[in-house]
């Protein structure tokens, strides 16, 4: 059995979904081809927990809503609502002289609470380092909406808009000065514009989001995203990350793009023009052009059986750097939300809930569980981020009860020892709700439920290899046009016509962006 398409896109993750939503859009007939039952990947939300809607994978949605896809393809018109997550981040006290710092997107508001937590001086520093990096992080939003080109990316560096007082005579001045700064590293940021370490701490922690470690080199930017969040913070998706799959799910299908689950697709063959995918089911469909917005592993994978030169093959995946995971995940059915120390007067209703769970205090702990994941070792104080969005949404629990979805870092995917993770699951999840009673004390208590995704979890269920949330790692040296590989930048396979590179594996990288699934799309549709 088989059928011919205008596109055929491999893999339903909320990439895989904006591809085909922009291409049915335009007209052309698409079909996105899903291994799992459940669409979205790691943007999906299933019942854990009788009467929980308990995502997958992501839970706040931080860079999406900077980008034009929301409106480009009118997702509110299909359900899709957020709720702004503000306040948007919180460190809270690790003992009850201090208070929390809380993030909220209200600049003044924000520095009035580090200067009550850190003091007036870092106060008026956090104010003129959002003013510094705010333009910063826009543009650098504005180039991960775009295909990266080394004249572009050097444009970007030397905008009138980023001058600075040591760098204002000449363009090369400014860009010289300007990455510099973005090939620095989190940490030495942090260290020449603050002085309180828990305000540095819960800066990191915030830019460590996409696995690398602060203190590495081309982390400063991950930092300096914190000024973005001051325009608009993250967003929660009304009953749960899936509703934006839903959302794009609902848009595909009105405009007559066909989603067919439990089809995983297991060869990748050029056959003249045309494209074959063939899936297990021993079903083949055609298509001029095929988006794989898989893993890039998973479409090497593919494109070997379909015979694709192994030669080249290999040397791509000895040079992509997927690692060793990241962290693990858990879920959490509780009666109350943590109630944390050293929470100020004056909040919304929601108090700090709304925002991320930033529970560090000192870099120093950020590096040792770092260290300890590096040679296979759980660490003995994870850092968590617990996010609990019931109190914004409360659709997502049972009347009454609570959910808190928790990540933590660093967790390795091998552990030391030839340990399984079967055997290591449930002292690791035991680290991570210890480490949130140290900020809220006697919240373990209240635990009715845990559901636990460790790094071979992740891998097994969301097809991510090592259990690496961001696909590849989001070092650097494999970011824009580096990633996933400077032979397949540009979203293409070399002698690979027609095939078009997507998800999380390609530029701009992981988190829920959507940006490389509509980049995948316009490349289609400027070809003739």
């Amino acid at each position: 059995m088989s059928r011919d398409y205008d596109a055929i896109i491999i893999g339903a993750g909320h990439n895989g979904l904006i591809a085909a939503a922009y291409l049915a859009r335009a007209g052309r007939s698409v079909c996105v081809l899903e291994r799992d039952s459940i669409p979205g990947g790691a943007v999906s939300t299933v019942e854990r927990f009788p009467g929980y809607a308990v995502d997958r994978g992501s839970s706040a949605h931080i860079m999406i809503r900077h980008t034009p896809i929301l409106d480009e393809l009118d997702l509110p018109r299909f359900g899709l609502r957020y709720i702004d997550c503000d306040p948007w981040a919180f460190a809270p006290a690790e003992n009850d002289d201090d208070e929390a710092i809380v993030f909220q997107r209200d600049l003044a508001a924000t520095c009035a609470s580090i200067e009550r937590s850190c003091g007036r001086a870092d106060a008026d520093a956090y104010g003129a380092f959002v003013a510094r990096w705010a333009p910063r992080a826009r543009a650098t939003m504005a180039a991960f909406n775009r295909e990266p080109t080394p004249s572009r990316f050097a444009t970007v560096f030397a905008r009138p808009g980023w001058r600075t007082p040591s760098a204002r005579r000449s363009v090369v001045g400014r860009l010289s000065s300007m990455s510099q700064d973005m090939l620095g590293s989190g940490d030495a940021l942090l260290d020449r514009w603050f002085d309180s370490e828990r305000l540095k701490a819960a800066l990191a922690w915030f830019g460590a989001q996409s696995g690398p470690p602060t203190d590495l080199p081309g982390t400063a930017p991950m930092v300096g995203f914190a000024a973005l969040m001051h325009d608009m913070p993250p967003g929660r998706a009304v009953g749960g990350s899936g509703a934006l799959t839903a959302a794009l799910v609902a848009r595909l299908r009105a405009d007559g793009g066909d989603l067919i689950t439990d089809s995983a697709a297991v060869a990748l063959t050029a056959t003249g023009r045309q494209w074959e995918v063939s899936s297990a089911d021993g079903t083949v469909h055609r298509a001029r052009h095929v988006v794989a917005a898989c893993h890039i592993t998973t479409t090497l994978g593919l494109l070997q059986a379909g015979g694709y030169p192994a030669a080249d093959l290999d040397r791509w995946r000895r040079s992509i750097v997927v690692g060793n995971g990241i962290g693990i995940a858990v879920r959490l059915g509780t009666t109350a939300l943590p109630d944390y120390r050293g929470t100020p007067d004056g909040l919304p209703a929601h108090g700090l809930h709304s925002g991320l769970g930033l529970l560090t205090s000192d870099r120093a702990h950020l590096r040792r569980a770092h260290a300890a994941a590096a040679v296979g070792e759980l660490p003995t104080r994870p850092v968590a981020l617990p996010m609990g969005f019931s109190a914004l949404d409360p659709s997502i629990a049972p009347p009454g009860r609570h959910l808190l979805n928790v990540w933590a870092q660093w967790h390795p995917f091998h552990l030391s020892a030839g340990r399984s993770w079967a055997d290591e699951a449930q002292r690791a999840a035991d680290a991570v709700i210890d480490e949130i009673d140290r900020y809220a004390p006697g919240f373990g208590s209240t635990i009715e439920h845990r559901y636990i995704q460790t790094p071979a979890d992740l891998e097994s269920e969301l097809g991510m290899p090592a259990g690496n949330i961001m696909h590849v790692e989001m070092s650097i040296d494999q970011m824009f046009g580096w990633r996933p590989h400077p032979d397949l930048a540009g979203r293409s396979v070399p002698g690979a016509r027609g095939l078009v590179l997507a998800g999380a594996s390609t530029h701009p990288g992981g988190g829920v962006t959507g940006t490389s699934g509509r980049l995948a799309a316009r490349a289609i549709l400027r070809r003739r």
